[in-house]
């Protein structure tokens, strides 16, 4: 299985990137989390890699740190948890802030995280509240990130699309991202539109 992967990077997305390793081109699925730590394309990188196996495809999942792979691997281990909504639910909150969600039995914050009914909140907090406490956090060290910058309508259409794939409804997703450019004086970087977004739904 890979468990690590070192390259450099070739394209970037909010769902998914692209690492070349001597050659050969990893597509990689990460969360925002991840995405918000990428550097430009052309740079290397090195990320924390699950690979999760199905029956017609090998998918990889890509971390900054150990802290997001172990909180990943753990959330997959409950029952109505796919690497989709784990991905989701990394996007939504930092390992920190859901480790002490699960940990105090704090439903409502996970409530706000897209995708978390009332009994997904319920069950990760029976299910997980043990084994957060034993998770490995070590941390890579941190990086320099570089955030990138793009035209207008570039960042609003790729921050609408991230905030669809997380659960969010069009209309809703689209109304705040609008709030927010009016309300700023320059075009945001695609990360933090991203965060001031979220803030926004799940305030």
């Amino acid at each position: 299985m890979i468990a690590r992967i070192s390259g450099m990077l070739v394209y970037k997305s909010v769902q998914a990137i692209t690492l070349d390793a001597h050659g050969i081109g990893y597509r990689v699925f990460v969360p925002l989390t991840t995405f918000y730590e990428l550097p430009e394309t052309g740079q290397s990188i090195t990320l924390h890699i699950h690979t999760h196996v199905k029956e017609d495809a090998i998918n990889l999942f890509g971390f900054h740190t150990l802290e997001e792979r172990n909180m990943f691997q753990v959330m997959i281990s409950v029952s109505g948890i796919g690497p989709r909504l784990a991905m989701n639910i990394l996007s939504g909150i930092n390992v920190d802030d859901l480790v002490d969600a699960i940990t105090e039995g704090n439903l409502r914050r996970l409530l706000n995280i897209p995708g978390v009914g009332r009994k997904m909140a319920e069950r990760l907090v029976l299910e997980l509240k043990d084994k957060v406490l034993k998770l490995d956090r070590g941390q890579t060290a941190p990086r320099d990130r570089v955030i990138p910058r793009s035209p207008e309508e570039a960042v609003k259409e790729d921050a609408l699309s991230a905030l669809i794939n997380l659960g969010y409804k069009n209309a809703t997703a689209r109304d705040v991202i609008e709030k927010i450019m009016k309300e700023t004086t320059e075009i945001p970087a695609l990360d933090l539109l991203l965060k001031s977004a979220l803030q926004h739904l799940s305030g």
